[in-house]
């Protein structure tokens, strides 16, 4: 089951679903801007990672997700094949709970930076996992952001 890109973060259901049809094949991870994380790449931790915080606006969210860290080693010669990420990921399944979880991978190059999971492909011989951005939001606009039209300074609107 190959995916194409979607607009949204693939879902560890599909995730695992996307493995299972492929599990001879080796995982790669294609970042947004077009490169790649390193094809001997460990997947070091597979987690469960809760967030509960109060945006600018006052309000109480929550967000979680499973979060697939990966790590590069020395061992040029390691590869991870999608049976065996999917193995990995069945064990976790206690800790994970939700198969609707998005799926994130976070990889260290200069920063740790953690991506979205946002689709699948077959290519040259390999599962390729492409990775989108995670952008910061402001998820209170109409409480922090002026009104478009009529809002001036001392008004009270902002």
């Amino acid at each position: 089951m190959l995916l194409p890109f979607l607009n949204h973060t693939m879902n560890l259901r599909l995730f695992l679903a996307t493995l299972d049809s492929h599990p001879a094949l080796p995982t790669r991870f294609q970042l947004p801007d077009g490169g790649w994380i390193p094809a001997h790449a460990h997947v070091t931790e597979v987690g469960r990672l809760d967030r509960t915080f109060l945006d600018c606006g006052g309000t109480q969210r929550r967000h979680s997700c499973c979060l697939l860290q990966t790590w590069v080693a020395e061992d040029v010669d390691h590869r991870l094949s999608a049976g065996k990420l999917a193995g990995i990921l069945k064990r976790a399944v206690i800790l994970l709970g939700d198969p609707e979880l998005p799926v994130d991978v976070e990889y260290e190059d200069g920063v740790t930076a953690q991506f979205r999971v946002t689709g699948s492909r077959s290519e040259e011989g390999a599962l390729v996992f492409e990775l989108a951005n995670k952008p910061t939001d402001c998820l209170a606009k109409e409480i922090c952001l002026p009104a478009p039209t009529g809002c001036q300074p001392g008004s009270g609107c902002c």
